[in-house]
């Protein structure tokens, strides 16, 4: 993980970003609504032990989201998106949640192409449910929005929206709401949420993790009884009233602090059934001599039942032979 850059740093960029509200390149006309909006964003993480009970994290480090990062821009920029290759800066920011070559990343962007309009950013959640928010601003020829989050900890997953349209035709929305599922950014091979770093050569794509895919049993999110896995986090954009105010972006607050851990109850139960190893080899069948004898082999628990799933079957089973060596 790269060195963490000053909150100030942030909103320094975040300013400047903030105001770059030129005309893109390859402009979208498809949005004829009145110039400027503004938004509150809303995430929250639904990441709990009842949805998700495979492995989820409960220590070093407990299940959390990062901070968010966040754009509205034009069509002719891309902060990520499914079936094509991740930035370097995004690479940095899915492994390890270092943020600030995909600040610059933005950055270049705004001011090559005029695509960014403002950039937004809320804190990091500090457990899997929770809320944070943030203010955008956006603009008829910026209209879409895209932002990530990290999924921490894990190998290279996140969670996010790809060029959402705030914008129909001459009107802002007023209300958006979608669930959100994870996403392997396709830089690391690894497994589990645990999972040391391991490369993965060469690079993959953006895809979607769902329950029966990776359909490896070592996957965190694999779960083969579900035809596709609860949403794992929310987002939600309500416009704000006009206001003659300018615009100021947000500061972040990576320790983050200030924000509402909700109640869990109404969490979706995911049944995970009990997982064994394979049997062991056939132990020395023992016995008396000119009488069948008994020999025994085991097993062991790989993955407690919870949520109601599967029990776990006999660790043990014992079957008749004839003595090798009897007494």
């Amino acid at each position: 993980m790269g060195t963490p850059r000053p909150a100030a740093s942030w909103a320094v960029l975040l300013a400047t970003l903030g105001s770059a509200a030129g005309l893109p390149l390859g402009g979208d006309p498809g949005c004829t609504a009145r110039q400027l909006a503004r938004y509150s964003l809303t995430f929250t993480g639904k990441w709990s032990q009842v949805a998700f009970p495979k492995q989820y994290p409960l220590f070093r480090p407990p299940a959390q989201w990062s901070s968010l990062l966040g754009a509205t821009h034009s069509s002719d920029y891309s902060m990520w998106k499914k079936n094509e290759y991740v930035s370097n800066g995004l690479r940095a920011f899915a492994e390890s949640g270092e943020a600030w070559a995909l600040m610059k990343e933005i950055e270049a962007a705004g001011e090559k192409i005029q695509s960014v309009h403002s950039v937004f950013s809320a804190p990091a959640v500090p457990t899997g449910i929770g809320q944070t928010s943030a203010e955008l601003e956006a603009h008829a020829r910026h209209s879409l929005v895209s932002f990530v989050v990290r999924i921490v900890p894990s190998p290279d997953w996140f969670v996010g929206i790809d060029s959402l349209d705030l914008c129909e035709g001459g009107r802002w929305k007023d209300h958006v709401s979608v669930d959100l599922f994870p996403y392997d950014a396709g830089t690391d091979s690894g497994f589990t949420f645990s999972s040391p770093n391991f490369a993965t050569i060469p690079q993959d794509t953006v895809t979607e993790i769902t329950s029966s895919s990776p359909s490896h049993p070592a996957n965190s999110f694999y779960y083969p009884r579900l035809k596709s896995l609860p949403p794992i986090a929310r987002v939600s954009l309500v416009r704000l009233s006009h206001s003659p105010r300018a615009f100021v972006p947000p500061t972040p607050d990576l320790a983050g602090r200030g924000n509402e851990i909700l109640d869990a109850l109404t969490a979706p139960e995911t049944p995970l059934d009990c997982e064994v190893s394979l049997w062991s080899s056939w132990g020395l069948c023992g016995g008396r001599c000119g009488q069948l004898g008994a020999k025994s082999r085991t097993r062991y628990v790989r993955v407690q039942p919870a949520n109601h799933g599967s029990p776990c079957p006999e660790l043990e089973e014992e079957a008749v032979c004839t003595p090798d060596n009897c007494v």
